[in-house]
């Protein structure tokens, strides 16, 4: 069984064996996933655990990316860093995010998650709340651009994995830096700019200016551009595509209540139009991720920290209040189970 617990044995995180091909080497894998017409998932703190991003894999997410772990946790052992770097084979490509404000501890850091097998390494220069910004980390570094710099050169050089970048548009509205990021960046080896078009003190709240990812462009900047922030919907996505020329787009918040977002997504530029997932797969998806978490975390670590699940799951459908409150009585795995397998009988019963 492969649960957090047996990953803790080991200094660094195995590739899980019911996963891993015979004879890959992943420690070769030096190329940075194609990028090009891409949508990918965001890292998301207490959301981009392995049993979502598998799922959002499934459903047509391009790249994944862990929560982002704090490189003086992964340096100190912490317990909680350490789990982050979980990452199913299945799951790939994956980029493991970490931050901090000190080069050494950044590149030890970064060792430490190379150890762990993604396919990628990214830096995160964009969280914007105030224990990570105001002490000179995340977005900090927007107020810093020479250590911004120094930290991502420190990372490049001591890793043999591409690494990417992710940051905001700037601190606020009289120091709106991202082009000048983008070019500095690219000249010294960044291989991918994420871009959250917002600004650090607006937080994941108002409107994102896209627009800046074109700019980015139309500056020379040759490097993949992800544009991120505000994306929340299958016509956000082609509405993206179509107008600002990002290489990918990146959706964080529209995917938690909506894993299906990304293969709407795509049915959408393709076709026009796109399907809402049945009772039958929403309750089947539901349970599946459901069963990972319990499995890599225990059933009563793993069924307390799916409960913010349940809401985007079963959105819409009739009497889920009451429905959600009744499951979270539960700290097993099989009464819950049960519970969502009768709800989907008897709304497939009932009279449209």
């Amino acid at each position: 069984m492969i649960t957090y617990k047996n990953v803790r044995k080991v200094r660094f995180p195995p590739s899980p064996a019911c996963c891993r091909q015979a004879g890959t080497s992943y420690r070769k894998r030096i190329l940075l996933p194609d990028f090009k017409n891409k949508i990918v998932l965001a890292p998301m703190e207490d959301v981009t655990e392995p049993p979502f991003r598998l799922i959002c894999h499934r459903l047509g997410a391009d790249v994944v990316y862990t929560e982002f772990i704090s490189s003086e946790g992964l340096i100190r052992d912490a317990r909680k860093s350490r789990e982050k770097l979980f990452i199913y084979d299945e799951e790939r490509p994956v980029a493991i995010q970490i931050f901090g404000g000190d080069e050494a501890v950044m590149e030890e850091a970064a060792k430490i998650s190379e150890s762990a097998n993604p396919d990628f390494i990214d830096i995160n220069c964009g969280c914007w709340v105030k224990d990570v910004a105001l002490r000179g980390a995340g977005a900090g570094l927007l107020k810093d651009l020479p250590k911004m710099k120094r930290i991502a050169e420190s990372v490049i050089k001591n890793v043999s994995l591409p690494v990417t970048l992710k940051t905001r548009l700037g601190w606020d509205e009289n120091s709106i830096v991202i082009v000048d990021v983008a070019k500095m960046v690219e000249d010294i080896g960044i291989k991918a700019l994420t871009v959250h078009c917002r600004l650090r003190h607006q937080g994941n709240q108002g409107e994102a200016d896209w627009s800046w990812v074109k700019r980015i462009k139309d500056a020379g900047v040759k490097i993949p551009i992800i544009l991120n922030g505000n994306v929340r919907t299958p016509e956000d996505v082609k509405f993206a595509f179509d107008n600002y020329e990002p290489d990918a787009v990146m959706i964080g918040q529209g995917a938690i209540h909506n894993p299906w977002i990304f293969r709407q997504a795509k049915q959408l530029m393709l076709n026009e139009t796109y399907s809402e997932p049945s009772i039958e797969e929403r309750i089947g998806t539901c349970i599946t991720q459901l069963e990972l978490s319990c499995e890599l975390k225990g059933e009563r670590k793993g069924t307390l920290e799916f409960r913010k699940h349940y809401a985007g799951y079963l959105k819409g459908l009739p009497n889920i209040s009451k429905f959600r409150l009744e499951l979270m009585q539960y700290l097993e795995l099989e009464p819950i189970v049960t519970k969502l397998k009768n709800f989907k009988s008897n709304y497939s019963l009932s009279p449209a």
